[in-house]
């Protein structure tokens, strides 16, 4: 039993939650408050992952970042990034995909949240980063944590974007889901049983512990 594919997995996970957060934090914020035309259009862009089969994310990623590819040949060659069948692809496809799970949630937060809040830090002479920064997201943590939680369970559970732009190359871009699928070909059940299993338990713990810190921080609010 090799137990790369599930490290590999939680560590693609870990990095596209932490940068995802940091990212989607003024894009969310942005999105609540701004009445530019162009609102719908970006809203649009966040969530296509949502009901878009990764393949076709995928498949995309993989032309632009081909060498093949105009792009993907200055990458190479010019900068020397490697985004195919490396771990990077797999981070950068990631941010991609898992992009409306982090951003919705704290948007809905935001949007939830009374305008008095931002009103009164103006008048008392905050900035919009100071008002962001120490009004709003302490207000917010049931959405952040939704959000943390929502991408990296998402993150840890992809298949068919990281299958189409990072392969399977032991200890760089094998990550559990697609060790599931060879295991399953080889006729491995057991093996694919314990990966499975394993998942199974790290989403689980995740999405229960979520689950049980929004029940108690309703119980503290009611009387």
């Amino acid at each position: 039993m090799d137990w790369s594919p599930i490290i590999l997995s939680l560590k693609l996970a870990f990095l596209t939650t932490l940068i995802l957060f940091l990212l989607s934090i003024p894009l969310a914020y942005w999105l609540s408050q701004t009445q530019s035309r162009l609102k719908p259009f970006i809203e649009a862009l966040v969530s296509m992952p949502i009901v878009l089969p990764p393949t076709v994310i995928g498949f995309y990623l993989l032309l632009t970042f081909s060498p093949n590819h105009v792009f993907g040949e200055w990458l190479a060659q010019g900068a020397g990034i490697r985004m195919v069948f490396s771990f990077g692809g797999l981070v950068f496809a990631s941010l991609i995909y898992s992009l409306p799970f982090m951003v919705n949630p704290i948007q809905s937060a935001l949007v939830s949240l009374p305008r008095s809040l931002s009103e009164a830090s103006f008048v008392l002479g905050k900035s919009k980063l100071e008002t962001l920064v120490k009004v709003l997201i302490p207000n917010i943590k049931s959405g952040l944590l939704t959000g943390v939680v929502l991408t990296f369970a998402h993150t840890v559970g992809e298949f068919g974007v990281v299958m189409m732009i990072g392969g399977s190359i032991p200890g760089e871009t094998k990550v559990a889901s697609i060790a599931i699928f060879e295991e399953v070909e080889l006729l491995n059940y057991s093996n694919a049983n314990t990966y499975s299993m394993v998942l199974i338990a790290i989403t689980f713990s995740i999405i229960f512990s979520l689950y049980l810190y929004n029940r108690n921080t309703v119980a503290k609010l009611l009387p």
